[in-house]
């Protein structure tokens, strides 16, 4: 509502009602009722604009000339609410009627015809379309996020799919090296009642070689269910290469199959002061045949045609490490392969057999894949 001073000088073709006039009292109250209205624009938001824009052709009879602006507010808010609003079959009728009332309002309080059909289109129109603009931009964002999150949800279950497959993997591997133990333990048992007469001696070490082959058995049973029991555990990889020698002995034909593909792979065996992988158990071992048989397919994908190193470091007295490291890649990489999941597999074996795991891009710009195992306490080989 304008506010008009009563002793000013009218100003030329503005007319409005004075505060003496009773039309300004009925002015007020179009307004007020305006504003009760607008308190349910959210819950009837085309109801809401109907009431909000009847006012305008009444206080356009009442004879409140210029003033009749002030009533065109609250059909504003009004319009822009049902524009925010989902569009229904409800809202196109009650514009059109809304954009008729505020016309015809602003016809009735002296403007010509053709300025009051604009500024009816003005007063609803414009503000439904920059509403509804608003709101189309918010469901495009929110979209986007429901897509994200979809992804998202699509990738989690992605990858607790491949860990379950994984983890099935691995008790099937412990169920050949729990076979392993039992075999050998039959066979050292079957000794023993021979020799507990005949050579005491011999059985008595016959006796504590069943009980190291028990310790190492338990203690690979107990890391399994270990990482079985844990949740939300990191993902692990998947493998589809035939099964074979899968321990350190092993990684010479690892290396061997590489380079019939064409790869170039070099081999650097350190030698300690007895076997290869002494102290190491056939868990450990696992781990360390497939990281260099993940690094390798993975140098294969993600840099196809660099050369790489295994590099298998016996020669310390508490640990062996294996190394794969391949040089920056001569070509660029398969397109649209990304997003794999061997280093998180990497890791996970790593932590079942209490093992470290290292990788990163060297200096040069290759790729470079370190573990390290620690011995077992009563296999450390003795330092020089």
């Amino acid at each position: 509502m304008v506010a008009i001073d009563p002793g000013a000088e009218p100003v030329l073709g503005v007319t409005v009602p004075s505060p003496a006039e009773p039309t300004w009292w009925m002015g007020l109250g179009l307004i007020t009722a305006q504003a009760l209205t607008l308190r349910r624009r959210h819950a009837h938001p085309a109801l809401v604009l109907l009431g909000t824009a009847l006012a305008m052709p009444l206080g356009g009879l009442l004879g409140l000339g210029d003033a009749i602006g002030a009533l065109s507010v609250a059909v504003i808010l009004a319009a822009f609410t049902c524009g925010s609003q989902a569009v229904s079959r409800r809202q196109v009728p009650a514009l059109v009627a809304a954009i008729t009332l505020a016309a015809v309002g602003t016809a009735a309080a002296g403007q010509p015809l053709g300025s009051s059909v604009v500024q009816g289109l003005g007063i609803v129109l414009a503000p439904s379309v920059i509403a509804a603009w608003i709101r189309g931009r918010q469901d495009l964002a929110s979209a986007r996020r429901e897509q994200q999150r979809a992804r998202a949800g699509e990738t989690e279950a992605r990858i607790q799919s491949a860990l379950d497959r994984e983890r099935t993997d691995m008790a099937r591997e412990l169920h050949d090296i729990a076979a392993h133990h039992l075999s050998g333990m039959a066979v050292m048992t079957a000794a023993i009642s021979t020799q507990i007469d005949t050579d005491p001696p011999a059985a008595k070490r016959a006796v504590q070689q069943v009980r190291d082959q028990c310790t190492d058995l338990l203690t690979d049973l107990r890391s399994l269910v270990g990482l079985l029991r844990e949740t939300g555990a990191e993902p692990a990889a998947l493998h589809t290469s035939p099964r074979g020698p899968e321990s350190l002995a092993g990684i010479p034909q690892l290396v061997a199959g590489a380079r019939a593909t064409g790869a170039q792979v070099t081999l650097r065996v350190l030698p300690g002061t007895g076997e290869l992988g002494r102290g190491i158990g056939p868990l450990a071992q696992l781990s360390g045949y497939r990281m260099v048989q993940e690094s390798l397919a993975n140098a294969a994908l993600h840099a196809p045609g660099a050369a790489c190193t295994v590099l298998v470091d016996d020669s310390a007295p508490t640990h062996l490490q294996v190394e794969v490291r391949n040089d920056p890649p001569s070509s660029p990489p398969r397109p649209g392969r990304t997003g794999g999941l061997g280093l998180v597999g990497m890791r996970e074996r790593a932590e079942l057999t209490s093992s470290r795991l290292h990788h990163g891009e060297t200096s040069a710009g290759g790729w470079e894949v370190v573990l390290t195992i620690s011995r077992q306490g009563r296999d450390r080989v003795a330092a020089p």
